[in-house]
């Protein structure tokens, strides 16, 4: 959360002093946006090609590991536990 309020702060003081200069930003805010979002997904490209060109596969669960989190700043969940006992009894 904490970098989401320090780029908040910043954006603050970049467009404050753009106000104080009297220029315009470079770009209306959904282009750049916009514009962001295709950097971060482009990103992902090259990692998604190096993995089909070594010939392995792209699954989904790789992608969300670390392609999505990558993009997204979020962090995915730990995978849930295995339950074992499904209706097996190991004797010992």
């Amino acid at each position: 959360m904490k970098f989401y309020l320090v780029s908040l702060a910043v954006g603050l003081l970049v467009g404050c002093i753009y106000a104080m200069l009297g220029v315009r930003s470079p770009a209306p805010p959904a282009i750049a946006l916009i514009g962001l979002f295709g950097m971060l997904v482009g990103e992902q490209a090259v990692p998604i090609a190096k993995r089909l060109i070594s010939g392995e596969p792209v699954t989904v669960s790789w992608f969300r590991s670390e392609c999505v989190t990558r993009i997204s700043g979020v962090t995915p969940p730990p995978p849930a536990p295995v339950d074992n006992k499904a209706g097996h009894d190991r004797a010992a």
